[in-house]
């Protein structure tokens, strides 16, 4: 049998996972306490059983991590046969290489902690740099919720069979052009097109600090799809957005996996050369931060298909 559990994570998309699925979030019981330390307790038989832990590990970060981590041992403590973590967003992913002399490789430790903590299987949605797949030793997989994005997109446009000669995908970094690509081949249907790219600079001892020096490819009269898998403080996106603007481009869309926001930076979006900014659910986003360009789309599909499998 499987069983579906929840951390405080994103408490919206488990319960919507479990609507689609026409089941119940599993009882667990979670608890912080004054000094700040968390509790994790099972209040129901799952000896025997395959038991799904559904928690992202955004913002707090550590708080949803060491979640995830009491989660795995009190279901094995009560005798799980197997315990899958569901991941909608992999925090430190982006530390996955020594940017500076001296730096830890933050993703490592991350994914060390899921094997010896005793996970037997973890999914994610589309991982910062696919490279790190092949830290795991556990079965992984890396979902993605690009063709949901382009999906919506041409429904947006309502377009059924995008012409290349009218939309340039954009991927904002050197780093993104095979996302951007994935991108465009399910917005597309097919592969031949070409990917204009941003130049960017990143300060790596100033915090969010980045700068958009030149764009790479033609925007002029076309309808640029800016791609990538997180948002926070917004100013590469922003910066490319702008410099597409610059370059002539007819109209400017965004879709991006992961939003992790703030007041400060959706207010910069919504003043912002984008016209629409089409992400996902994998992260909570309070009320209070939706924006009026904003178009959010649930995973809950993508991840009760999977369960489905098990």
């Amino acid at each position: 049998m499987v069983k579906i559990f929840s951390g405080r994570g994103n408490q919206q998309l488990s319960d919507k996972v479990a609507k689609i699925l026409k089941t119940n979030i599993s009882k667990a019981e979670v608890v912080t306490f004054k000094n700040s330390e968390i509790r994790v307790r099972i209040e129901e038989q799952v000896k025997n059983d395959i038991c799904v832990v559904i928690q992202p590990t955004a913002n707090p970060s550590n708080d949803n991590l060491m979640e995830l981590f009491f989660f795995c041992d009190a279901l094995h403590r009560q005798e799980a046969k197997q315990v899958i973590g569901i991941i909608p967003y992999f925090g430190y992913a982006r530390q996955d290489i020594q940017h500076r002399s001296g730096e830890c490789i933050s993703a490592n430790v991350i994914i060390r902690f899921l094997e010896s903590i005793g996970f037997n299987k973890i999914y994610v949605f589309d991982l910062h740099d696919e490279a790190t797949e092949g830290v795991f030793s556990i079965p992984f997989k890396n979902l993605s919720a690009l063709p949901l994005l382009a999906d919506k997109i041409k429904e947006y446009l309502k377009i059924e069979n995008p012409d290349v000669k009218f939309f340039s995908i954009v991927s904002p970094d050197q780093g993104g052009i095979e996302r951007a690509r994935q991108f465009g081949t399910f917005f597309f249907g097919h592969d031949f097109f070409s990917v204009d790219v941003i130049e960017k600079k990143r300060d790596p001892n100033i915090l969010h600090h980045t700068k958009a020096l030149n764009l790479y490819g033609d925007v002029k009269g076309k309808i640029a799809i800016l791609v990538d898998d997180i948002i926070t403080s917004g100013r590469t996106l922003i910066n490319g957005a702008a410099l597409c603007s610059e370059k002539g481009a007819k109209e400017i869309l965004v879709a991006v996996v992961h939003h992790e926001l703030s007041h400060e930076t959706t207010e910069k979006l919504n003043t912002s050369a984008i016209s629409r900014f089409f992400s996902t659910d994998t992260i909570p986003l309070d009320d209070a931060l939706k924006f009026e360009k904003l178009e959010e789309l649930s995973v809950a599909g993508i991840i009760a298909e999977e369960i489905k499998t098990l």
